[in-house]
C-alpha cells in the first residue's frame, strides 16, 4: 500500500523516472506508479511507453507548461476527495526546470502532502562526472531565450560556484558563444545523453567547446558545466 502521511487528503507524489536508462527506475517508483489512482504527465504518450515497459496500469491525465493553468483546480479537487496523484516528467526529477513546480506550490497552500519519490537528475549526474568542483554549485537551468538572457548572464561572471546549465543541442553553440564572450575562456564540460548508449563528457575551455560545436552535430540533450569564477584546480 501507498506509504503516505496520514491526511484527509490524498498525496502528491512527485516519482522520479529514468533520464535514458530504464534499469535506473527504482522499485518504489515502480510501486508507486502502480498504487495512485492517476498520474499526471509531461507526456501522455512517453510516459505511456514507460508504464507498458513496467505493465504499470494507470489513468493519466497530461500536465504540462501549456495547460498548467487550467488543469491544475482539477487535480487539486482529485487530491481533496481523498485521491493520491504521481507527477511524472519526461525524464529525471520533476519540478526541475518543468512546471510540477506549479502544482506544488498550489497543493502547498490547500495543506496537501507532497511525497518526493527520489531519482535520476541529469544535473547531479553530469556535475559528478564533469570533474569540476562540486563542493557548491549553482543550478540555472535554461537560459532566458532572449528577454532577460543577457543581464542572467551578468549575474554569473562573478559566480564562484560551479554552474549547471541545460540546453537542447540546436542552441548549444550559440550558448556556449554567449557564455564564452560573457564569462572568458574558463574550464566547462558538455554532458550529452547521460545513461544512454552514446552517454559522452565532452571536456575543454568555453572557447574550444563553442568552437567544437560550430563544426559537429551534438545530438542529445545536453548539461553544461563551468567552471566557478577564482576556483582553483582542486582535483586535477
Amino acid at each position: 500500500m501507498i506509504d503516505a502521511p496520514s491526511s484527509r487528503y490524498g498525496t502528491l507524489f512527485l516519482v522520479s523516472t529514468p533520464i535514458g536508462n530504464l534499469e535506473d527506475m527504482s522499485f518504489r517508483a515502480i510501486r508507486i506508479l502502480r498504487e495512485v489512482d492517476y498520474i499526471a504527465a509531461e507526456d501522455t504518450r512517453h510516459t505511456g511507453r514507460l508504464l507498458q515497459h513496467f505493465d504499470i496500469q494507470a489513468r493519466m491525465e497530461s500536465y504540462h507548461d501549456h495547460n498548467k493553468e487550467g488543469k491544475t483546480p482539477r487535480l487539486l479537487e482529485y487530491l481533496k476527495t481523498g485521491k493520491n496523484i504521481a507527477v511524472v516528467t519526461d525524464a529525471g526529477t520533476p519540478g526541475i526546470s518543468d512546471p510540477a513546480f506549479y502544482l506544488v506550490r498550489a497543493a502547498i497552500s490547500q495543506d496537501i502532502t507532497i511525497s518526493p519519490i527520489p531519482g535520476p537528475t541529469a544535473a547531479i549526474a553530469a556535475l559528478v562526472a564533469s570533474g569540476l568542483p562540486t563542493d557548491r554549485f549553482v543550478f540555472e537551468g535554461f537560459l532566458p531565450p532572449k528577454k532577460g538572457r543577457q543581464t542572467r548572464l551578468k549575474t554569473l561572471v562573478d559566480e564562484p560556484r560551479s554552474i549547471i546549465i541545460y540546453e537542447s543541442p540546436r542552441k548549444l553553440m550559440r550558448t556556449l558563444t554567449d557564455l564564452h564572450t560573457h564569462l572568458g575562456d574558463r574550464p566547462a564540460v558538455i554532458a550529452r545523453e547521460i545513461t544512454k548508449k552514446f552517454e559522452e563528457c565532452i571536456r575543454g575551455t568555453l572557447g574550444q567547446l563553442a568552437a567544437q560545436s560550430e563544426n559537429t552535430t551534438i545530438k542529445g540533450e545536453c548539461v553544461i558545466i563551468i567552471q566557478g569564477q577564482g576556483k582553483k584546480k582542486r582535483y586535477e
